[in-house]
């Protein structure tokens, strides 16, 4: 059987642009590649989190939200940027802050889906997704929320309403394992 992972990285033939922002870069380059040189766009991005915030078995979202990059509110997970240098965990509880304002306190348990953090999209981005669950006491969300149950029913409601993909594959690897 053949291994179909083990084929040779492509090489830099030359980079054409290089776009730096404090929030994105933009890479033009050509490649070597085994069929001869390409030209590749990518980016470069600050990998990110969402954090699944569960409290008295429900999900606790905060209020739907302005998103520039589709023109409209939606309703998603807390979550953000992984700023360099920074753990995931401690970004984490910043976050819940920051978003809901949880007490770091108040968190009973923080449980990572993916240590290692999903690749958000191989082919373009150096981007990684980390997935958390926190277990809240009762009572530690004060602020303003949506809540949904924790049951297959309510997440398939939130499945429904969800827009982006990030906290819909953390929602789903939570469910997951909730099967198994």
């Amino acid at each position: 059987m053949t291994d179909h992972l083990s084929q040779q990285s492509w090489r830099v033939h030359d980079r054409f642009l290089e776009l730096r922002s404090p929030w994105v870069t933009l890479l033009g380059e050509h490649l070597e590649t085994e069929q001869g040189v390409l030209e590749y766009w990518r980016v470069e991005k600050a990998n990110s989190a969402v954090i699944l915030t569960i409290e008295d078995n429900q999900f606790v979202l905060p209020l739907p939200m302005y998103r520039p990059g589709i023109g409209r509110a939606t309703l998603d997970f807390p979550g953000g940027r992984v700023p360099e240098g920074k753990l995931p965990d401690d970004v984490a509880t910043s976050i819940l802050q920051r978003e809901l304002g949880v007490e770091a306190g108040t968190i009973v348990q923080l449980t990572s889906l993916s240590s290692a953090g999903w690749a958000v999209n191989s082919s373009f981005s150096n981007q990684r997704l980390y997935g958390f669950v926190a277990q809240l006491q009762s009572g530690a969300v004060q602020a303003d929320c949506v809540r949904y149950p924790t049951i297959d029913a309510g997440v398939r409601d939130l499945l429904h309403t969800l827009a982006c993909l990030q906290c819909r594959a953390v929602l789903l690897e939570w469910w997951r394992h909730q099967k198994t």
